[in-house]
């Protein structure tokens, strides 16, 4: 999957000096360096199991507690913000989640280049960037080469879970998996997710939130 137009933009905002510490500390321990060969989860996590891969974790809130309340599943975090990294970091130390690490890189070239295909059991996306402007929309992440590029590191049943308070973007994303032959629509199944701070904020301004979940289909 060639792809020159960037998803984000590094908004990096002020780095904590308890953050700062966690990257210089922490990353070293819980994070798992960006590499053009495969992963071996189960050389990472010292266990099989199914491994969900998380696009841009922010603050990670939202993937710390889906780690700690499902220890039985192995998660990847990846996400580009210095602030974001530092604050999942800490999190991770203090729970003490064996389960969940994090590759601080380009969340397409991880896919591309560090996930073996058909081997991932979910894909999370949750509130990207929506860019609102008309002349930006090239730049959001879920189009067609993203679902098949998705399609190819899901395993077959795996599923795809997206979450954003942008309509129009949620009918993109909606369109985009619905119209892919390798996806289809679980209508009826959803996934539980926590409510973070930036999505109650959301909600309080009258945001309304979507979340659509997808299925890699068997065949």
């Amino acid at each position: 999957m060639k792809r020159e137009i960037r998803s984000y933009v590094l908004r990096q905002g002020r780095t904590t000096p308890a953050q700062q510490r966690a990257l210089e500390e922490l990353l070293p321990r819980f994070g798992i360096p960006f590499s053009n060969s495969f992963l071996d989860t189960g050389q990472v996590f010292t266990r099989t199991a199914p491994v969900v891969l998380e696009i841009g974790s922010g603050m990670g809130e939202t993937t710390a507690a889906i780690a700690q309340s499902n220890p039985d599943t192995d998660y990847i975090a990846v996400e580009v913000h210095g602030p974001g990294i530092g604050s999942l970091l800490k999190k991770i130390d203090a729970l003490e989640l064996r389960n969940l690490r994090l590759i601080r890189h380009d969340a397409v070239a991880v896919l591309e280049q560090m996930i073996p295909d058909a081997s991932l059991a979910g894909l999370h996306l949750f509130f990207p960037d929506p860019w609102p402007k008309k002349r930006h929309h090239k730049r959001r992440l879920v189009q067609p080469a993203f679902a098949a590029l998705a399609a190819r590191k899901l395993a077959p049943g795996g599923y795809f879970h997206a979450a954003t308070d942008w309509p129009e973007y949620a009918t993109q994303i909606d369109a985009v998996l619905s119209s892919s032959p390798l996806f289809e629509k679980n209508s009826q199944g959803k996934k539980v997710r926590p409510v973070t701070k930036f999505e109650r904020r959301g909600i309080g301004l009258g945001h309304p939130v979507r979340d659509l979940l997808f299925l890699r289909r068997q065949k």
